[in-house]
């Protein structure tokens, strides 16, 4: 056991209790049956879920815990930022330098071991270049997109979204699982545009 350091535990508790606030991040995705829209926190354990339950269908083996840890933490910084729409466009110009100021922020109050752990997962994240990355990116797209069919394209409708932005979205979502993203696109996207939930262009 390593010798105990007071100042450690108390940055490590305030880091945890910070994060807290990840519950209070709204999304734009509404729960499975429409009734409310999930928090930022509630997201992060589904794709959890979805990287236990599907990592199989990654087109390349990954390290489970390693993606586990990285969907975990990916939202955390929007406590500063806020969540970033997927179809807002304006919102999103400016996503890229709210996301890294909030990082600064967040990842500050831990120890500099862990802060530099923590960074670096959400810098892979971001980079989308590591096979355990480009799964997490297919799981984050895949989670609200299965939603959207559960609650009859609510969010979809609501904002107006066109196929072609939901298909834009997840241009990239086959390099991580060719499997999940022929299902998305077969189960949860088409049917969609055809009973006109999602628009046509």
């Amino acid at each position: 056991m390593k010798d105990f350091d007071p100042e450690r535990l108390q940055q490590q508790m305030a880091f945890l209790r910070e994060i807290d606030r990840e519950k209070s991040v709204l999304r734009q995705t509404y729960l499975h049956d429409g009734s409310r829209k999930e928090n930022d926190a509630e997201h992060a354990w589904h794709l959890a879920l979805f990287v236990l339950i599907l990592s199989e269908y990654a087109n390349e083996d990954i390290d489970v815990s390693h993606t586990v840890a990285m969907v975990l933490i990916h939202d955390l910084i929007e406590i500063y930022a806020g969540d970033t729409y997927a179809y807002d466009e304006a919102a999103r110009e400016t996503q890229a330098e709210r996301e890294r100021e909030a990082a600064d922020r967040l990842f500050a109050l831990l120890p500099p071991d862990q802060s530099a752990r923590l960074r670096a997962l959400f810098e892979e994240f971001e980079a989308r270049e590591t096979p355990e990355a480009q799964f997490a990116h297919t799981v984050d797209n895949m989670q609200p997109t299965m939603l959207n069919d559960a609650s009859d394209g609510k969010s979809w409708v609501e904002h107006g979204v066109h196929l072609s932005q939901v298909l834009g979205r997840n241009e990239r979502s086959r390099e991580g699982s060719e499997i999940l993203w022929d299902y998305m696109l077969n189960n949860f996207i088409l049917p969609h545009a055809e009973r006109g939930e999602l628009k046509p262009d």
